[in-house]
């Protein structure tokens, strides 16, 4: 008893100067949190406070009557959902894009960072990171502009060529064959320059003195990227791997939506053009609402098991 009561005695004496350490490192670091202030801000107010409107996925929305005054209909919406002829085909549709756009532009990202690490004449880098780079700063409207220049039926640049050396006439932008690889093409070639600066980040940080060693030891360029190169960009890989995945069901509304037609809706309709229908057009903001919930859902779990599986292969996945 008396062993118990001093310890109790001493708990306090040992406790005080840890908080008082605790408190004078966060004042010595107060502007550091200072300056978090604004992006918490941010956060809070863009990010955490329209999560409130994921309640409307549970009601039958009334813009007159708003989020508190609208009847709930329980998951009514989500039945409307998996009950609609078209959510298989918009599904497949969503996946089959995202998965292009994830194999086509995150190669091509690591390749052009590879191709420009090795060059050593810095005007010729900097010149090919600011043209590959460029692209990336145009809307997608602007893109679509560039491709209807080039593929326009009848008035296109390449269609006219093809047309004068009488081969026929080509309509890409309206083929449901070539549709969803204009969308990969038009994507390498928008955001491979930003892709590939990430990689190069990652390439600088890798130890010079690894090269060194690979060197002595009679490794070639190969054999240096192989064992050096690759595992030093792979974690990094890993993480923006593991963001595409979560982020599967997204698959590039502005893009999407810019160069679908009529003509090629059986391929080319995705979840998001789907919930802008429902939600803006037919004004069922229910509906549209519970399809955001659903991608949520879907996009955590697809976060939580990619990060696990990078994981258990030896990454160090997000956290």
């Amino acid at each position: 008893m008396a062993e118990t009561i001093a310890a109790r005695q001493e708990k306090p004496t040992v406790s005080r100067p840890m908080r008082q350490g605790k408190l004078r490192s966060i004042y010595l670091s107060r502007w550091f949190y200072l300056m978090m202030i604004p992006g918490l801000v941010y956060y809070a107010l863009f990010h955490y406070a329209p999560m409130v409107g994921a309640l409307i996925a549970f009601q039958d929305y009334n813009l007159m009557k708003g989020i508190w005054g609208s009847p709930w209909v329980g998951f009514d919406n989500f039945r409307v959902i998996f009950d609609n002829p078209e959510f298989v085909r918009i599904m497949r549709n969503t996946l089959l894009i995202s998965i292009y756009k994830i194999v086509g532009s995150m190669v091509p990202d690591v390749i052009l960072a590879l191709m420009l690490n090795e060059v050593r004449v810095r005007w010729f880098k900097r010149a090919v990171q600011t043209i590959t780079y460029g692209p990336y700063f145009l809307s997608w409207v602007i893109v679509y502009g560039l491709a209807f220049s080039f593929l326009a039926p009848g008035s296109g640049l390449i269609s006219t060529f093809v047309r004068d050396m009488g081969w026929g006439s080509i309509d890409l932008l309206t083929n449901k064959d070539f549709f969803r690889p204009l969308l990969v093409l038009t994507e390498i070639w928008k955001n491979t320059g930003f892709g590939a600066i990430i990689y190069l980040a990652a390439l600088a940080s890798i130890n010079q003195e690894l090269y060194e060693a690979a060197v002595v030891d009679g490794a070639g360029r190969w054999r240096q990227l192989w064992h050096i190169t690759l595992p030093g960009i792979r974690d990094v890989f890993v993480l923006l791997l593991i963001i595409r995945i979560g982020g599967i069901l997204d698959a590039g509304f502005d893009q999407v939506f810019i160069f679908l037609n009529a003509r090629v809706y059986d391929v080319g309709d995705i979840v998001d053009t789907w919930v802008y229908r429902y939600g803006f057009e037919r004004l069922e903001f229910g509906v549209a609402a519970a399809m955001g919930v659903f991608k949520s859902v879907i996009g955590l779990v697809l976060v939580i098991g990619a990060n696990k599986l990078a994981k258990k292969l030896g990454g160090s996945g997000i956290w």
